[in-house]
């Protein structure tokens, strides 16, 4: 039994090396079609926005949910925008149940008086949480384009001018920006952030749109073409993650999607771990439900090539590498004491430590991102050295909340859209300890996050007991990683 066992450990941590070794493949190629992309120019076709006959009309839909730090920077931004006040119109979809709802009230009867055309949009029930608020706003709006900007962002004053122009495609359905970071030094938590989504929105984003993949509205600073929204079945609230599944079923239909690396959209990260790990845990398992709902209807597609088949599904699978990563993680004990138990099988651990690799690659990917956007000269790299360390092992540490909401996304459990408290942090001065939006409860897996710090700790005892370091270094990132979402989720309560 206890070698059926053993051999059942080696094949489950292979399996998910293989896994993780299929993802870094995925982001090398990705890699690659950036890099090939950046030497190229691309031209917008041009509405004239000078002609009143051909400028567009817009509505800005802007969902709101207990948002009582931010909406008034929100609101006083969207009114800067530069777009004629005839061809726009601006929905605050709010489904506030604080004192918040007045203060938004008094904020837009303001902005009226101004001559804006701005409206308090308000529902008896969240049905469908943020879909169902963009698909009850959609219905009444003016605009056949409609852009999107949650509680936290504030896009440039000619953001609509840059984004709009695109429409003039007939096959355009949505123009998606990059988010920018307004607070990216505000601690560690927000650097480590803002490193793993300026990864998303260049290399993946732009990777994967500039041969055609099928790439992902981000929920937010982006604006779609109303009719693509009614072609592809309108917004549904069975995911967590609406913008996802919208897009996806769009794309099927052969919309076309344009990603503008170059406007930058700036919003706020989460600066506490408790606002983080709900952010994290609702795209997470938001990926899984979709990958779920979706991939069948990807690999059935006849519309679509076998390259861009195989990034739709390592694309709906992204939350799947923290299962992947958590095994990986849980079983390396084991493995090492088999290792030293069964010499005859040194050839397996020898195959295994080729995956090492995949770390390279994701190394190196992670530095063409940073060098295009934090600088590229050797003090650059050595604080990218030290970052991409720091943000491998927080990673590390997030595995089990992860791994916790990819399994119950690809189990079907529902649970209620949890939005992430926003905070109003545009310095390091700002404090955030009187948000009364923040989770103060203690939960299940904070503990657990705990116990798995013990854990790795006797992995590190069990490499001097058993004279075999080549895990070492893993299992310090693991200990390091758990022991700083345990001790900051503490933190947060205080």
């Amino acid at each position: 039994m206890a070698t059926i066992i053993n051999y059942a450990i080696i094949i489950i941590y292979c399996a998910a090396l293989v896994g993780i070794f299929l993802y870094s493949l995925s982001m090398l190629s990705l890699l690659l079609n950036y890099l090939k992309h950046r030497k190229q120019n691309d031209e917008a076709p041009k509405f004239n926005l000078l002609d009143p006959k051909e400028i567009p009309y817009v509505t800005i839909q802007l969902p709101l949910y207990n948002e009582k730090y931010v909406v008034r920077r929100l609101l006083e931004n969207i009114a800067k925008l530069e777009y004629p006040r005839t061809k726009l119109e601006i929905q605050v979809l709010d489904d506030s149940t604080d004192e918040s709802v007045a203060e938004t009230a008094e904020i837009i009867k303001e902005l009226q008086a101004t001559g804006l055309d701005i409206k308090h949009i308000r529902r008896t029930n969240r049905e469908g949480f943020k879909a169902g608020a963009l698909k009850e706003g959609l219905a009444i709006a003016k605009g056949d384009f409609v852009a999107i900007f949650d509680a936290d962002f504030m896009p440039q004053p000619d953001w609509l001018k840059r984004t709009v122009v695109y429409f003039k495609d007939p096959e355009i359905g949505v123009v998606q920006t990059r988010w920018g970071h307004i607070n990216r030094n505000y601690s560690i938590l927000t650097k480590i952030q803002a490193l793993a989504l300026d990864v998303h929105f260049t290399l993946e984003q732009v990777g994967r749109n500039s041969k055609g993949y099928f790439i992902n509205f981000n929920g937010t600073a982006g604006i779609w073409r109303k009719a693509c929204i009614y072609d592809a079945g309108n917004w549904e609230g069975d995911t967590l993650t609406e913008d996802l599944d919208l897009s996806y079923r769009a794309q099927l239909k052969n919309w076309k999607f344009k990603y503008l690396e170059d406007v930058e959209t700036p919003a706020e990260l989460p600066v506490v771990i408790s606002a983080a790990r709900s952010q994290q845990f609702r795209w997470n398992k938001g990926g899984a439900e979709n990958f779920r709902k979706t991939v069948s209807r990807v690999l059935a597609a006849k519309n679509i090539g076998w390259k861009t088949k195989f990034h739709g599904v390592m694309h709906l699978l992204n939350s799947s590498m923290f299962l992947w990563v958590f095994v990986v993680s849980v079983l390396s004990i084991p493995m090492l004491y088999i290792k030293n138990q069964y010499g005859h099988l040194a050839w397996i651990f020898h195959i295994t430590s080729f995956f090492i690799i995949s770390t390279v690659i994701l190394f190196i990917c992670y530095w063409f991102t940073y060098k295009n956007l934090q600088g590229k000269t050797f003090d650059d790299f050595l604080n990218y050295i030290k970052l991409f360390v720091t943000f491998f092992s927080v990673a590390l540490g997030f595995s089990f909340h992860n791994t916790v909401a990819v399994l119950e996304g690809h189990t079907g459990k529902r649970s209620e859209f949890v939005r992430t408290p926003k905070f109003n942090i545009n310095a390091l001065s700002d404090s955030w300890k009187n948000n009364k939006y923040i989770n103060t409860k203690l939960s299940p897996n904070m503990i657990v996050e705990f116990l798995l710090m013990l854990y790795f700790l006797f992995g590190l005892y069990s490499a001097v007991r058993l004279n075999d370091f080549g895990m070492f270094p893993f299992h310090c990132m693991l200990t390091l990683g758990f022991g700083f979402v345990f001790f900051k989720s503490l933190t947060s309560k205080a």
